[in-house]
Protein backbone atom coordinates (compact mmCIF):
# COMPACT_ATOMS: atom_id res chain seq x y z
CA UNK A 1 0.00 0.00 0.00
CA UNK A 2 3.07 2.31 0.97
CA UNK A 3 4.33 2.12 -2.61
CA UNK A 4 0.92 2.96 -4.27
CA UNK A 5 -0.11 5.57 -1.56
CA UNK A 6 3.29 7.17 -2.45
CA UNK A 7 2.47 7.03 -5.83
CA UNK A 8 -0.56 8.53 -6.00
CA UNK A 9 0.61 11.46 -3.78
CA UNK A 10 3.20 12.02 -6.54
CA UNK A 11 0.69 11.71 -9.48
CA UNK A 12 -1.81 14.46 -7.90
CA UNK A 13 0.95 16.44 -6.92
CA UNK A 14 2.49 16.68 -10.86
CA UNK A 15 -1.88 17.32 -11.63
CA UNK A 16 -1.84 20.11 -8.87
CA UNK A 17 1.61 21.97 -10.51
CA UNK A 18 -0.16 21.33 -13.95
CA UNK A 19 -3.41 22.87 -12.97
CA UNK A 20 -1.40 25.57 -11.79
CA UNK A 21 0.27 26.20 -14.91
CA UNK A 22 -2.70 26.45 -16.75
CA UNK A 23 -4.25 28.38 -14.61
CA UNK A 24 -7.12 26.28 -13.40
CA UNK A 25 -6.34 26.38 -9.55
CA UNK A 26 -6.46 30.77 -9.92
CA UNK A 27 -3.39 31.91 -11.65
CA UNK A 28 -4.71 34.79 -13.77
CA UNK A 29 -2.00 35.01 -16.44
CA UNK A 30 -2.44 37.97 -18.86
CA UNK A 31 0.10 38.32 -21.63
CA UNK A 32 0.15 41.46 -24.71
CA UNK A 33 1.63 41.98 -27.99
CA UNK A 34 1.69 44.71 -30.17
CA UNK A 35 3.83 46.49 -32.70
CA UNK A 36 6.96 47.65 -32.03
CA UNK A 37 7.30 50.27 -34.77
CA UNK A 38 5.02 52.15 -37.05
CA UNK A 39 6.06 55.10 -39.27
CA UNK A 40 3.66 57.34 -40.71
CA UNK A 41 3.70 60.67 -43.07
CA UNK A 42 2.14 63.38 -42.06
CA UNK A 43 -0.61 63.74 -44.83
CA UNK A 44 -2.59 60.92 -43.44
CA UNK A 45 -5.67 62.31 -41.25
CA UNK A 46 -5.57 59.40 -38.65
CA UNK A 47 -3.11 55.87 -37.71
CA UNK A 48 -4.51 53.26 -35.98
CA UNK A 49 -2.81 50.98 -33.43
CA UNK A 50 -3.53 47.34 -32.77
CA UNK A 51 -3.09 45.40 -29.48
CA UNK A 52 -3.88 41.91 -29.08
CA UNK A 53 -3.63 39.86 -25.88
CA UNK A 54 -4.51 36.57 -23.87
CA UNK A 55 -5.45 35.34 -21.02
CA UNK A 56 -4.99 32.02 -18.68
CA UNK A 57 -6.37 31.05 -15.75
CA UNK A 58 -8.46 34.20 -15.46
CA UNK A 59 -12.17 34.82 -14.96
CA UNK A 60 -14.51 34.99 -17.16
CA UNK A 61 -15.05 38.67 -17.18
CA UNK A 62 -14.46 41.26 -19.55
CA UNK A 63 -11.11 42.86 -19.07
CA UNK A 64 -10.34 46.72 -19.04
CA UNK A 65 -8.22 48.14 -21.81
CA UNK A 66 -5.56 50.69 -20.94
CA UNK A 67 -3.48 53.23 -23.24
CA UNK A 68 -0.56 55.41 -22.04
CA UNK A 69 1.80 57.74 -24.25
CA UNK A 70 5.40 58.40 -23.39
CA UNK A 71 6.85 61.32 -24.99
CA UNK A 72 8.91 63.93 -24.65
CA UNK A 73 6.60 65.17 -21.40
CA UNK A 74 5.48 63.06 -19.19
CA UNK A 75 3.76 59.79 -19.24
CA UNK A 76 -0.34 60.41 -19.81
CA UNK A 77 -2.67 57.87 -19.71
CA UNK A 78 -5.43 58.03 -22.56
CA UNK A 79 -8.97 57.57 -22.96
CA UNK A 80 -10.05 57.01 -19.45
CA UNK A 81 -13.59 57.75 -20.14
CA UNK A 82 -13.55 55.31 -23.04
CA UNK A 83 -12.95 57.08 -26.06
CA UNK A 84 -15.88 55.85 -28.19
CA UNK A 85 -16.72 59.20 -30.63
CA UNK A 86 -14.14 59.58 -33.29
CA UNK A 87 -14.38 63.25 -33.35
CA UNK A 88 -11.95 63.05 -30.41
CA UNK A 89 -8.69 62.84 -30.50
CA UNK A 90 -8.01 59.51 -29.87
CA UNK A 91 -10.53 56.19 -30.37
CA UNK A 92 -10.94 53.05 -28.76
CA UNK A 93 -11.96 50.56 -30.55
CA UNK A 94 -12.31 47.35 -28.61
CA UNK A 95 -13.49 43.66 -30.02
CA UNK A 96 -12.72 41.87 -26.85
CA UNK A 97 -14.28 38.58 -28.19
CA UNK A 98 -11.06 38.65 -30.36
CA UNK A 99 -8.64 39.71 -27.93
CA UNK A 100 -8.08 43.01 -29.69
CA UNK A 101 -8.24 46.58 -29.21
CA UNK A 102 -7.18 49.07 -31.35
CA UNK A 103 -5.85 52.90 -30.58
CA UNK A 104 -6.75 55.43 -33.37
CA UNK A 105 -4.88 58.95 -33.45
CA UNK A 106 -6.99 61.54 -35.29
CA UNK A 107 -5.70 64.52 -36.97
CA UNK A 108 -2.01 63.51 -37.06
CA UNK A 109 0.98 66.10 -35.95
CA UNK A 110 4.31 65.70 -35.32
CA UNK A 111 3.66 66.07 -31.86
CA UNK A 112 1.56 62.33 -31.81
CA UNK A 113 5.23 60.85 -32.05
CA UNK A 114 5.55 58.95 -28.78
CA UNK A 115 5.49 55.31 -27.61
CA UNK A 116 1.68 53.80 -27.39
CA UNK A 117 1.69 51.35 -24.24
CA UNK A 118 -1.48 49.24 -24.30
CA UNK A 119 -1.98 47.72 -21.23
CA UNK A 120 -5.04 44.92 -20.07
CA UNK A 121 -5.94 44.42 -16.33
CA UNK A 122 -8.63 42.25 -15.07
CA UNK A 123 -9.62 43.88 -12.34
CA UNK A 124 -11.04 41.18 -9.98
CA UNK A 125 -8.25 39.01 -9.94
CA UNK A 126 -5.09 39.68 -7.55
CA UNK A 127 -2.38 38.53 -9.12
CA UNK A 128 0.24 40.37 -10.66
CA UNK A 129 0.27 39.03 -14.07
CA UNK A 130 -3.38 39.43 -14.43
CA UNK A 131 -2.62 43.19 -15.27
CA UNK A 132 -0.31 43.48 -17.76
CA UNK A 133 1.39 45.55 -20.59
CA UNK A 134 2.84 45.34 -24.14
CA UNK A 135 6.76 46.35 -24.89
CA UNK A 136 5.11 49.46 -26.47
CA UNK A 137 4.72 50.47 -30.48
CA UNK A 138 7.07 53.95 -31.35
CA UNK A 139 5.04 55.79 -33.27
CA UNK A 140 6.82 58.46 -35.60
CA UNK A 141 5.04 60.88 -37.78
CA UNK A 142 7.24 62.44 -40.28
CA UNK A 143 6.58 66.50 -41.12
CA UNK A 144 5.43 67.49 -43.91
CA UNK A 145 8.46 69.86 -45.97
CA UNK A 146 5.06 72.34 -46.77
CA UNK A 147 1.98 73.46 -46.17
CA UNK A 148 -1.25 72.81 -47.48
CA UNK A 149 -0.87 76.16 -49.55
CA UNK A 150 2.33 76.01 -50.61
CA UNK A 151 1.79 72.58 -51.43
CA UNK A 152 -1.00 73.72 -53.78
CA UNK A 153 0.78 76.73 -55.23
CA UNK A 154 3.49 74.64 -56.15
CA UNK A 155 1.24 72.22 -58.21
CA UNK A 156 -0.40 75.24 -59.60
CA UNK A 157 3.15 76.90 -60.49
CA UNK A 158 4.43 73.45 -62.19
CA UNK A 159 1.12 73.16 -64.43
CA UNK A 160 2.02 76.90 -65.38
CA UNK A 161 5.53 75.68 -66.36
CA UNK A 162 4.43 72.46 -67.92
CA UNK A 163 1.82 75.27 -70.08
CA UNK A 164 4.99 77.55 -71.15
CA UNK A 165 7.53 74.92 -71.74
CA UNK A 166 4.18 73.84 -74.26
CA UNK A 167 3.93 76.78 -75.79
CA UNK A 168 7.60 77.45 -75.86
CA UNK A 169 8.52 73.89 -77.83
CA UNK A 170 5.00 74.85 -80.21
CA UNK A 171 6.73 77.90 -80.92
CA UNK A 172 9.79 76.41 -81.75
CA UNK A 173 8.48 74.28 -84.18
CA UNK A 174 6.81 76.16 -85.92
CA UNK A 175 9.13 78.83 -86.61
CA UNK A 176 11.44 75.55 -87.64
CA UNK A 177 9.01 74.63 -89.75
CA UNK A 178 8.20 78.39 -91.18
CA UNK A 179 12.23 78.67 -91.51
CA UNK A 180 12.52 75.35 -93.26
CA UNK A 181 9.73 76.73 -96.02
CA UNK A 182 11.27 80.17 -96.58
CA UNK A 183 14.61 78.45 -97.31
CA UNK A 184 12.97 75.80 -99.63
CA UNK A 185 11.24 79.03 -101.18
CA UNK A 186 14.49 80.96 -101.53
CA UNK A 187 16.03 78.01 -102.90
CA UNK A 188 13.49 77.56 -105.56
CA UNK A 189 14.07 81.27 -106.66
CA UNK A 190 17.41 80.97 -106.62
CA UNK A 191 17.03 77.44 -108.67
CA UNK A 192 14.72 79.34 -111.25
CA UNK A 193 16.91 82.48 -111.59
CA UNK A 194 20.31 79.62 -112.12
CA UNK A 195 18.11 78.38 -114.55
CA UNK A 196 16.91 81.87 -116.47
CA UNK A 197 20.64 82.76 -116.65
CA UNK A 198 21.77 79.63 -117.78
CA UNK A 199 18.83 80.04 -120.61
CA UNK A 200 20.10 83.20 -121.16
CA UNK A 201 23.46 82.37 -121.26
CA UNK A 202 22.51 79.61 -123.56
CA UNK A 203 21.04 81.97 -125.72
CA UNK A 204 23.37 84.65 -126.31
CA UNK A 205 25.71 81.73 -127.29
CA UNK A 206 23.55 80.70 -129.49
CA UNK A 207 22.86 83.66 -131.34
CA UNK A 208 26.79 84.23 -130.98
CA UNK A 209 27.34 81.07 -132.97
CA UNK A 210 24.91 82.00 -135.57
CA UNK A 211 26.06 84.91 -136.63
CA UNK A 212 29.47 83.12 -136.32
CA UNK A 213 28.52 80.48 -139.13
CA UNK A 214 26.62 83.20 -141.43
CA UNK A 215 29.76 85.59 -141.43
CA UNK A 216 31.83 82.12 -141.87
CA UNK A 217 29.62 81.04 -144.78
CA UNK A 218 29.63 84.77 -146.60
CA UNK A 219 33.13 85.28 -146.80
CA UNK A 220 34.13 82.70 -149.50
CA UNK A 221 31.04 84.47 -151.47
CA UNK A 222 32.40 88.29 -150.82
CA UNK A 223 36.17 86.98 -152.16
CA UNK A 224 34.81 85.45 -155.27
CA UNK A 225 33.09 88.66 -156.51
CA UNK A 226 36.02 90.46 -156.28
CA UNK A 227 38.13 88.01 -158.09
CA UNK A 228 35.26 87.77 -160.84
CA UNK A 229 35.63 91.92 -160.86
CA UNK A 230 38.91 91.95 -161.23
CA UNK A 231 39.57 89.73 -163.49
CA UNK A 232 36.84 91.65 -165.79
CA UNK A 233 38.30 94.78 -168.39
CA UNK A 234 37.92 97.89 -167.35
CA UNK A 235 35.54 100.03 -170.17
CA UNK A 236 37.24 101.83 -172.35
CA UNK A 237 40.33 99.93 -172.05
CA UNK A 238 41.47 97.30 -175.21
Amino acid sequence: MGPVSTSGSGLRLEISLILFHVGVLGACTVSVLQPGYLEVDYNSEAVTMECTFSAIGCAPVQPKSLWFRCGTHQPEALCLDGCRNEADKFTVKETLDQNRISLTVNRLSPNDSAIYICGIAFPNEKEPRAKQTGNGTTLVVRERLFSKEVHSLLIVLLALLSVYIIGVCVIYIVFLKSKSNSRRSRETKEDSKKKSARRIFQEIAQELYHKRYVETNHQPEQDGTYENRKALPSPGRP
